[in-house]
């Protein structure tokens, strides 16, 4: 008789994408309970799986309405699957380890390292605890403010606040999006109180865990950060202002957006409307209802994201920063690439490179496939599947009357964009394979 034995994921990202899918298929089972969703009957297959990959990828897009269609234990169950999907699975894996053995093996270690992105084997222990005290840290002070806001502003009672203050503050930190209100937060659009400490904790968890840590040891002397924690801080800073800025003013006239709004409840909502496409998915204004330029320029957004280590999706500005330095460096004529006084290496600049166009092939495939199958315009075919391989959430309204094939595709998105071109494809890699030799050197002819 032959003995079957199941395939060992020998590669930490085997087992980083493995822990995903786990996850999402517990989190598709309970959400098919019947306890889970309102009225008779349990949850179809397709409306648990979307639900339950857009929360644990955090993404934010829903085919129905979070409040009206999930009861408060079907909430729960998104609001783990947003914790655990943001802190990585791996993370709160090897967070385990340490409680209970107060140690980590070389195996637990690599696949801890690969999900925080950490450099020396000797840091893991150290990041994995610190990214869940920063976390629940962040997650409290935000959950604080809103508890009571929702509980002297609008009436709500204290467990009622607390349960929102708790769901929107662990939403907007991990980067999800999903928000207890059928629009969203557009009924809070004029109010700082519950707007501005959603998009600082978006903001936070976009920043990515080592940039939060270099911060807390050396926010006083920002000449001694490291490279990385330059170029997220500079990039994040010129994204936020110039999106916020292009937001307010292609939609400071929109009679359907910022138009009713005076001068200051305009600038909170352009803000918050150029904070959220980092990959938060929150809104404070109709997004079906912003300008088509507005949507452009959201995409662009939305497609570079936030930084490496962190809860934010996209290509990374990290990324968009190394191919623009790459650029300027080639137009110069310069032989190597300088970032801040310090000399890109080339493994780098062939990373960058590889997930921008992994990244343009699955958006520009998407958006083909959704405009041969169904009636969906450029506009809206481009924005949505960017959203979902983002893990953005924004949506111009037309998720949930895709046909099931578009939202299927979708789901695939939202899993690829969370771990990432580089994990998957690593992951499905059966083995690497070294040359040995080099060959010989030619040049063909560009441009």
């Amino acid at each position: 008789m032959v003995s079957r034995r199941w395939p060992r994921l020998r590669h930490p990202a085997q087992v980083v994408v493995a822990g995903f899918a786990f996850a999402a298929g517990v989190g598709t089972a309970l959400l098919m309970l019947p306890v889970a969703k309102r009225g008779p009957g349990g949850a179809s297959l397709l409306e648990a799986l979307f639900t339950s990959v857009s929360a644990v990828c955090v993404t934010g897009l829903n085919v129905v309405d979070t409040p009206v269609h999930w009861t408060g234990f079907g909430q729960v169950v998104i609001l783990c699957l947003i914790q655990l999907g943001g802190l990585g699975i791996m993370t709160f894996a090897s967070l385990l380890v340490v409680l209970v053995s107060h140690r980590l093996g070389l195996r637990a270690r690599l696949t801890a390292a690969a999900e925080t992105k950490t450099l020396g084997l000797g840091e893991v222990r150290s990041v994995v605890l610190g990214v869940v005290k920063v976390s629940l840290l962040l997650e409290a002070v935000t959950a604080l403010v809103l508890v009571l806001r929702f509980a002297t502003g609008y009436d709500n009672s204290w467990p009622r606040a607390l349960w929102l203050g708790v769901f929107h503050a662990v939403s907007a930190f991990n980067n999800a999006g999903f928000a207890l209100y059928s629009d969203s937060l557009m009924g809070f659009v004029t109010d700082p109180w519950i707007c501005l400490p959603i998009a600082c904790a978006v903001i936070a968890g976009g920043l990515g865990f080592p940039v939060l840590f270099e911060l807390r040891r050396r926010w006083r002397r920002p000449m001694s950060w490291s490279l990385h924690t330059k170029i997220v801080m500079w990039a994040s800073a010129v994204f936020l202002v110039g999106g916020s800025a292009f937001i307010t003013g292609i939609e400071w006239t929109n009679p359907a957006t910022l138009g009713p709004l005076d001068v200051p409840g305009k600038l909170l909502a352009g803000f918050f409307q150029g904070v959220m496409p980092r990959s938060a998915g929150f809104s404070s204004i109709d997004t079906a209802q912003m300008n088509p330029a507005s949507w452009l320029g959201v995409d662009v957004l939305m497609f570079v994201g936030g930084a490496s280590a962190g809860t934010a999706g996209g290509i990374k500005v990290t990324t968009f920063a190394v191919l623009f330095f790459v650029l300027y460096a080639e137009v110069r004529g310069e032989s190597a690439v300088n970032i801040f006084h310090r000399r890109l290496h080339g493994d780098t600049q062939r990373q960058a490179l590889t997930v921008v166009l992994l990244s343009v092939a699955a958006v520009v495939g998407s958006t083909v496939m959704f405009m041969v199958f169904t009636d969906i315009n450029l506009d809206q075919s481009l924005f949505e599947v960017i959203s979902a391989f983002a893990t953005v959430g924004l949506s111009t309204g037309i998720t949930a009357d895709l046909p099931s094939a578009e939202q299927v595709l979708l789901i695939v998105l939202m899993f690829i964009g969370r771990l990432g071109p580089i994990t998957v494809a690593s992951a499905l890699a059966l083995r690497r394979r070294v040359r040995l030799y080099d060959l010989p050197e030619e040049r063909p002819v560009i441009g």
